[in-house]
C-alpha cells in the first residue's frame, strides 16, 4: 500500500534572483562585477571593491506560468471505465516575491565585512483538488531564508579572497489528493474488494506534510584583477537538512482515521552547492562585456523520502537529476556618469533528465533568459537598478508511467505543459 504522497523536488527552484544590477546582465559576469554590495552573495571577494560602507536592498517580483495540457493520461482501473477527469488544472504558477538586503564595510584597506540575508530558493504552485494530477500534487509551497556573514581580505592590488558562512532555514507543505475508492476497490486496506463501499477517483482524501529546519554552509571567493580585466571565481556549498513536522490525513471514511493518523513526519533533504566562473572586460570607457559559467550540483538528489511515524510506508519520489550549467553574456553601456543601460542573455539547463522525472510540483526544463536594466546614479551615496526578464521555457513534458510502482495509485500523469518566467526587479543602493 502506497500513501501516494509525493515529495517536493528540490530543483528548479533556486533563486539566483539575488542582484538587480546583474540581472540586467541575464547574471553574466555575477561573480566578477563587484558593482554594489550584492557581491556578498555571488563572490564576497569583489567587497574588496566597494569602499567605505555599501547597503543594497531589492526586490525581485516572479511570475511564473504553467498550463498543462493533457495527452492520455490514465487511471489504474482505465480498463473499468475509471479516468482521471478533464480537469487540467488551469494555470498552476503562483507570484512569488523574493527579497534581499546586503550590506559592506570596509574595515581597513585590507579587510572587508559584509552581511547577507536573502532567499535562495522558494516555490509555489497550486492546481485544485479536482484535477487530473490531484494524486501527484495540489499544493506545493518551499521557503528558505539565508543569513550569510562574510569577510573578505585584499591580498594585493590584483588579488583578493572572501569567505562566508550561511545559516540558512526551510520550511515547506507539500499537498496531494489519495485516491482511497480505489484503494478500497483493489483489496488494498486487508478487507474484501470494494468493502467500504468507495468509489474510484471520486472517494478522494488528502495529505499534507509539513516541516522545516536549520542547515548550514559555507561559500567562497576568489577575484583577480588586470588593468581591463577581471576575473571571479566562487564556490557555495551544499546544505543538508532534516526537514521534520508533521504529516496530516484527511479520509472519506471514518474506518480508516486509525491507519492514517496524523503524524509526525520528517525528510532529509540536501540543497545543492553551486560552483560559478565570470569574467568582465572594459572594452572602453563606455562599454564593457561580460561572461559567466555555473555549475549546480543536482546530482545528490537521487530520490527524496519522506517518513511517517505512524507505521505507514515512506513516501518516495525517484529523482535521479543530475548537475546542471548555466552559460550567459551580456553587455553594458555607460554614456555618462549617471546612466548605466544592461542587456543579457543566458541558457540554463533544467536537471531534470527526462519527462519520466519531470514532477508538476515543479514543471520546469531548459530556459533561455533575455535581459535588460538601467542603473541611475541619483547622488554620489545614492543609485538605483531596475530590470526584467523573461525567461523562454521549452514546453516541459510529463510521462508518469502507471505501470511504476511509485505512480499506479497516483495516476499515469502523461502530457506538456506551456511554461514561461517574467522577472521584474529593483534595487536601490546606498554608499557611505
Amino acid at each position: 500500500m502506497t500513501t501516494g504522497v509525493s515529495q517536493v523536488n528540490a530543483a528548479g527552484f533556486q533563486l539566483i534572483e539575488q542582484s538587480v544590477s546583474s540581472m540586467g546582465t541575464a547574471y553574466a559576469g555575477a561573480s566578477a562585477l563587484a558593482e554594489d554590495a550584492t557581491t556578498v552573495f555571488f563572490n564576497p571577494a569583489g567587497m574588496t571593491r566597494l569602499p567605505g560602507s555599501n547597503v543594497s536592498g531589492g526586490l525581485h517580483i516572479v511570475i511564473p506560468g504553467a498550463e498543462f495540457s493533457d495527452r492520455g493520461s490514465t487511471h489504474v482501473l482505465g480498463a473499468a471505465g475509471v479516468t482521471l477527469g478533464n480537469n487540467s488544472g488551469g494555470d498552476a504558477g503562483e507570484v512569488a516575491f523574493a527579497p534581499n538586503l546586503f550590506l559592506t564595510h570596509e574595515l581597513n584597506e585590507k579587510v572587508f565585512l559584509g552581511l547577507g540575508l536573502n532567499v535562495p530558493f522558494g516555490l509555489a504552485t497550486e492546481y485544485p483538488d479536482s484535477w487530473m494530477g490531484r494524486y501527484h500534487a495540489t499544493r506545493s509551497e518551499i521557503m528558505t531564508f539565508n543569513i550569510n556573514p562574510s569577510l573578505a581580505y585584499k591580498v594585493n592590488d590584483a588579488l583578493s579572497l572572501g569567505i562566508g558562512i550561511n545559516a540558512m532555514y526551510i520550511d515547506a507543505e507539500l499537498s496531494n489528493a489519495i485516491d482511497f475508492g480505489s484503494m478500497d476497490a483493489l483489496g488494498l486496506f486487508g478487507l474484501p474488494p470494494g468493502a467500504l463501499g468507495l468509489t474510484p477517483a471520486a472517494s478522494d482524501g488528502k495529505a499534507t506534510v509539513s516541516g522545516d529546519d536549520w542547515g548550514w554552509g559555507y561559500n567562497l571567493g576568489l577575484m583577480y584583477e588586470l588593468p581591463q580585466t577581471r576575473f571571479g571565481v566562487s564556490f557555495r556549498s551544499k546544505v543538508d537538512f532534516d526537514v521534520s513536522g508533521e504529516g496530516e490525513f484527511k479520509v472519506p471514511h471514518p474506518g480508516l482515521a486509525t491507519a492514517f493518523s496524523n503524524t509526525g513526519a520528517h525528510s532529509d533533504v540536501t540543497l545543492p552547492w553551486t560552483f560559478s566562473l565570470s569574467a568582465v572586460h572594459q572594452l572602453n570607457p563606455e562599454w564593457s562585456i561580460m561572461a559567466d559559467y555555473t555549475r549546480t550540483g543536482w546530482s545528490s538528489l537521487e530520490e527524496l523520502r519522506f517518513k511517517f511515524n505512524n507505521g505507514l510506508p515512506d513516501g518516495v519520489t525517484t529523482m535521479e537529476w543530475k548537475d546542471s550549467n548555466r552559460f550567459s553574456v551580456g553587455a553594458t553601456y555607460t554614456p555618462d556618469p549617471k546612466w548605466t543601460y544592461r542587456a543579457g542573455l543566458a541558457y540554463d539547463e533544467s536537471p531534470v533528465p527526462n519527462a519520466e522525472y519531470r514532477t508538476p510540483r515543479v514543471p520546469t526544463d531548459d530556459r533561455i533568459w533575455l535581459a535588460f536594466g538601467i542603473g541611475y546614479k541619483i547622488s554620489s551615496s545614492l543609485s538605483l537598478d531596475v530590470g526584467y526578464a523573461h525567461l523562454f521555457v521549452d514546453d516541459p513534458e510529463v510521462d508518469k508511467d502507471i505501470t511504476d510502482p511509485e505512480n499506479t495509485l497516483r495516476g499515469g500523469l502523461n502530457g506538456v505543459y506551456d511554461a514561461s518566467v517574467d522577472i521584474v526587479s529593483a534595487q536601490l543602493n546606498w554608499r557611505f
